[in-house]
């Protein structure tokens, strides 16, 4: 038996990644701020918890309940939705917070409360889902870059302290996807000249989260069909 705990679950990334754990044979426990999480986690056999990433005391609350339905974790994915946008310096220094709160916060809060366990079982493995804006940032969404690259370096640093003891960290880099609405241009854009499908962003996910990632720890992956041009 696999345990995997996936934030921001109700919808989009989030929850098409725990349909795609869910076929592959893990135990799930599913939070989001909207309630459509518990939903999905009741239709998918595991735990669902209404709690915002924000919160240290829902991330909390989410763990202990995994532990003490299953008594272990095995998997972690961290995902959110999107902090404030605004032209950059005009983004009021509460949505930076704001943003720092939703992206990276909760990345860190996550690795505290579960590597203990972890170390204990000898395993685990985290993908940290960001942006292909991450280490291309854009003024589009500055507030997300900037945080989202800090997870990128986050990850580096977990994977560096953690690999010899046999935990993984990860973070998938996701294009535009159909987890949200675009205009036609926007897959003119891209290299496919399509957009992503969530299913190929969290069979991705579902890899890394795998034994057959098991010597893979530190990437950043960019799964956006071509639209980053960095080396």
């Amino acid at each position: 038996m696999k345990v995997a705990i996936v934030t921001a679950a109700g919808k989009g990334i989030g929850a098409g990644v725990a349909q795609e754990l869910h076929s592959r044979g893990y135990q799930l426990a599913l939070m989001s701020p909207s309630g459509a999480a518990e939903s999905l986690a009741q239709s998918l056999g595991g735990i669902g918890v209404t709690g915002s990433v924000a919160d240290p005391s829902d991330l909390q609350r989410l763990v202990s309940e995994t532990l003490t339905r299953w008594g272990r974790i095995d998997a972690v994915v961290n995902h959110t939705g999107h902090p404030p946008k605004g032209d950059l310096l005009e983004i009021a220094a509460s949505d930076w917070q704001k943003g720092h709160d939703m992206v990276l916060a909760p990345v860190i809060e996550m690795a505290r409360l579960v590597t203990p366990t972890m170390l204990q079982q000898g395993s685990g493995a985290t993908v940290n889902i960001t942006t292909f804006a991450a280490y291309e940032p854009s003024l589009v969404f500055p507030v997300s870059c900037t945080y989202r690259a800090a997870v990128g370096a986050f990850t580096r640093l977990y994977a560096d302290r953690y690999a010899a003891q046999g935990l993984r960290m990860n973070a998938v880099l996701p294009g535009f996807t159909d987890s949200l609405a675009h205009k036609p241009e926007t897959a003119q854009s891209i290299p496919m000249k399509r957009i992503g499908q969530v299913s190929e962003i969290a069979k991705v996910v579902a890899f890394l989260l795998s034994d057959d990632a098991s010597y893979m720890t530190g990437q950043s992956l960019r799964v956006d069909g071509g639209i980053t041009r960095h080396l």
